[in-house]
């Protein structure tokens, strides 16, 4: 069997099943050295293209707009689009341009201005017109971040660099998505919006990986951000053991539509790698797929795997594991000892990021020092979990906020051995 892929992966998405909305763009030109840091680029408004220098310093609001009825959240007063600066994650240094949203509570902002959560997305794709403030947020979601508003909280969230804006979205690649986050915080606290400074931030899926890194880098690149805690649900963790998890539940001759992780990921493979070239390991019978994912975002990607009927061993002519392992440096945590408590939900029948995977992180992060509170939902999945778990994450977010103490409970978790 060829494909020890792997990844097979990440089930990291944010996809609804009951969403029928789709969206596609002209077929771009299929990734060479001159193309692959633009996939995906194209097909969204004049709004996300920045003309000119790059101002200097990340974490400056560049523009803003009102945001369309799809793609606001039900209950917000302001929906609000944002254009704002950053640096990219790959290489650390290079000045970029990142959109994402604002979402005001209706009425008076109490004395110091709203609390302020910031939201961080699961896969969506990589193409532009993938960007959640281009396409909306799924159905789930917006039921997610209507509760939060309904508690009072104003959502900042960003939709990470390479989407809707220009180049490639590194997919999975953590360091990006925490600093687009921290920038994302840093431009509308330094606004004229009524916001406190203290802030809590919250993912699910990709983007629980995505806060677990944001509150890994904040003390080194955004000291000046007030973080007072983080929540995640569906927690990708790229040890060696969590590949295992989900290599183990993933079928190899079965027709499977998270085939599309695989796909993504190569992308992210080709922006580190210039020499990895995608033909010498995708079949010609997944080639189209495989490239397809600059078209198309990963909703509709998955109805097109099982059209074609696609499996893992059908895909692949030979692994491509060893540039794999260069990706999954791109995917880890700076530090699996945070600065703020921690609160993580997992549902135990979770197929895409596997129980086996997320308890192997949770018991790291206590064994690391980080004070986390873990929750586990018998009966949800990797999508539901995410609504169930509000009955307990609103708490921890209210004590966050408050300065309670949060002990969290690393002596008792809920999990068994």
């Amino acid at each position: 069997m060829v494909i020890a892929v792997t990844v097979a992966l990440l089930g990291c998405s944010e996809d609804d099943t009951d969403n029928e909305t789709s969206a596609t763009i002209e077929p771009s030109t299929v990734a060479t050295p001159d193309t692959r840091y633009t996939l995906g680029d194209g097909g969204v408004s004049a709004f996300y293209h920045y003309e000119g220098e790059i101002p200097e310093g990340p974490g400056t609001l560049l523009r803003q707009e009102p945001l369309e009825a799809h793609q606001s959240v039900p209950s917000a007063a302001e929906n609000i689009r944002l254009l704002y600066t950053s640096i990219d994650g790959l290489d650390g240094e290079t000045p970029i341009i990142v959109s994402g949203a604002l979402f005001l509570p209706a009425g008076t902002p109490p004395e110091g201005g709203w609390p302020l959560l910031l939201w961080s997305h699961g896969t969506v794709g990589i193409a532009d017109i993938c960007a959640p403030t281009w396409t909306g947020y799924v159905p789930f979601h917006q039921e997610h971040l209507k509760r939060w508003i309904e508690e009072g909280y104003a959502i900042v969230a960003s939709d990470y660099q390479g989407l809707g804006t220009t180049g490639t979205h590194p997919y999975l690649a953590t360091r990006p998505a925490a600093y687009n986050n921290l920038d994302v915080i840093r431009a509308v606290q330094a606004a004229d919006f009524p916001l406190t400074d203290k802030v809590v931030i919250a993912g699910q899926s990709q983007g629980a990986g995505a806060v677990i890194a944001t509150a890994g880098h904040a003390p080194t690149y955004a000291p000046d951000i007030d973080l007072r805690g983080v929540v995640a649900t569906g927690v990708p963790f790229f040890s060696p053991e969590g590949l295992v998890a989900v290599r183990e539940m993933r079928p190899q001759d079965v027709v499977d539509p998270m085939l599309g992780y695989n796909f993504l990921a190569l992308t992210l493979i080709q922006q580190i790698n210039p020499d990895f070239n995608i033909e010498d390991y995708v079949s010609d019978a997944a080639l189209p797929m495989a490239q397809g994912v600059a078209n198309i975002c990963n909703r509709d990607m998955r109805a097109k795997i099982e059209e074609a009927g696609l499996t893992y061993n059908m895909t692949f002519k030979q692994s491509p594991s060893e540039h794999l392992i260069e990706a999954f440096r791109k995917m880890q945590f700076p530090s699996l000892k945070l600065p703020v408590p921690l609160f993580v939900g997992s549902g135990a029948i979770d197929r895409d990021t596997p129980l086996r995977m997320q308890a192997g992180f949770v018991k790291q992060a206590c064994a690391a020092g980080s004070t986390v509170e873990a929750h586990l939902y018998e009966e949800h999945d990797h999508l539901t979990t995410l609504n169930h778990s509000t009955m307990d994450s609103t708490k921890f977010v209210a004590a966050a906020f408050s300065d309670t103490e949060i002990s969290g409970n690393c002596e008792s978790l809920p999990f068994d051995d």
